[in-house]
């Protein structure tokens, strides 16, 4: 009974490690995307700044290309809605993954205590 409950308690605590590689994972892309976040604010605010006197370019890959006013305030706009969508996806996952790691901790403790009760009644067998 305690080989069992054992097996069964490691297969529980094998799934409780990876709901935390995972909350792990989400944790991070979710910092990248505030940071990506705070890039695109510091841009469009510095698209504020500007009028239409001045000239604005777009890297992309080795080579700088001349933008339109107009259509790099609209990009940086999409760019920041997606993100603020992209964040609030992963928030809801992170929160999602928190509520199952929560469980399976619960789940690992009554298993640890059945174990421990079958190991004391296994030894006090033996005596």
């Amino acid at each position: 009974m305690a080989e069992q409950l054992q097996k069964k308690l490691q297969g529980e605590l094998e799934k409780y490690q990876q709901l935390q590689k995972d909350l792990s994972k989400t944790v991070t892309a979710r910092q990248k995307l505030e940071a990506q976040l705070t890039e695109n604010n510091i841009v469009k605010e510095e698209l504020e700044l500007l009028d239409a006197t001045n000239t604005i370019f777009k890297l992309i890959g080795p080579v700088l290309v001349k933008q339109d006013m107009e259509e790099a305030k609209a990009t940086v706009g999409k760019r920041l809605d997606y993100i603020t969508g992209e964040i609030k996806r992963y928030e809801q996952q992170m929160q999602e993954l928190e509520r199952r790691a929560e469980q399976q901790r619960e789940l690992l403790g009554r298993l640890q205590q059945d174990f421990q009760r079958a190991q004391g009644k296994g030894a006090a067998g033996k005596t």
